[in-house]
């Protein structure tokens, strides 16, 4: 691998030009024009012959445009004679589609790990997967990092006295009990059931929130609904402070004024997984914590054939490039 050359697809340019600095390399052009039918093209404008390439591209809305202009990126690099080729996706929007749970649906996970490989990625690199098992549905390599040593660095240094990790559901419980020891606090979890995509019911809360500040551990916050109805049932066990705390902070519409607006939520940390939408970029409970320093430094190991998992139980290359805005 003589070579890194890294592109960003138009999904979060700012990201890429954070890991490009980190990396001290400069991102390398990309076209994306639209024929009179609608299709896309893309040409990548920078030689890629036997070089090693990383293209950046989180799948967020309009998620199919820029699944497609990733696609075409991908098949370009091959085509372009590249030694090989990494989809760093920060967020894999179809992560939900992870099984058939109801009559004739496409597992779409799966559909798009597909194509991802068809289309010409050698691995792929991607941030807490909404559903862990997606990580199988790929043919190729998958590097599955998570933000919690990021957001646990948030809090660190704080008083944290009575206060608890909470889960949303007791399916990412494993997860908040990791993120838990991290701080050394105590894990609760909220019963869930989903009624649809913007409607669910937490039926109770297990373990000892009364009367505690609690941090709400999340992978992903959308619309907002699961939040909210966990702060009812967590006023009712009269909880006093409410931490939220997530990776991938798409807060659609005005979701993050409907839990925002309960009086007893003081902070919403999460990542730039995902572009902030403008309007809520100065929210004053919003804080954003960098990924660009991890997902650098994943890059820089996969480029030298080191190591990954290591970057889990060594934390060091936080001190470096934290960044908050």
């Amino acid at each position: 691998m003589r070579d890194i050359v890294m592109f960003g697809g138009n999904a979060h340019p700012g990201l890429t030009a954070n890991i490009c600095s980190h990396l001290g390399v400069e991102p390398s052009r990309s076209t994306v024009s639209r024929f009179s039918n609608g299709c896309i093209q893309v040409q990548l404008e920078a030689n890629c012959r036997e070089a090693d390439v990383f293209l950046i591209q989180p799948l967020v809305m309009p998620v199919h445009d820029h699944l497609m202009e990733l696609l075409q990126m991908l098949d370009a690099a091959r085509g372009a004679s590249a030694a090989r080729t990494t989809a760093v996706i920060p967020y894999f929007g179809y992560a939900r589609s992870d099984k058939k749970d109801a009559p004739r649906i496409s597992i779409a996970a799966r559909l798009v790990a597909d194509l991802l490989h068809t289309a010409g990625a050698s691995r792929v690199l991607t941030m807490t997967l909404h559903a862990a098992q997606v990580h199988g549905f790929f043919s190729v390599p998958v590097d599955h990092l998570n933000a919690l040593q990021i957001l646990a660095g948030h809090f660190r240094g704080r008083n944290l006295e009575n206060t608890v990790v909470v889960s949303p559901d007791l399916g990412r419980a494993k997860e908040a009990a990791q993120f838990a020891r991290m701080l050394d606090l105590p894990v609760a979890a909220g019963s869930k059931r989903r009624i649809s995509d913007t409607e669910v019911v937490i039926d109770a809360i297990v373990g000892d929130v009364d009367d505690r500040r609690v941090i709400v551990l999340d992978d992903e916050i959308a619309t907002g609904g699961t939040l909210v109805e966990l702060i009812r049932r967590l006023r009712d066990r009269r909880v006093c402070d409410i931490i939220i705390a997530c990776t991938h902070g798409l807060f659609a519409g005005n979701a993050i004024d409907r839990f925002c607006a309960f009086d007893e939520v003081s902070e919403v940390v999460t990542t730039d997984t995902v572009p902030r939408p403008a309007a809520i970029q100065s929210h004053p409970k919003l804080a954003t914590l960098s990924v660009a320093p991890l997902l650098a430094e994943a890059i820089r190991r996969i480029h030298n054939g080191e190591s990954i998992s290591s970057l889990f139980t060594e934390p060091e290359w936080i001190k470096e490039g934290e960044n908050e805005s």
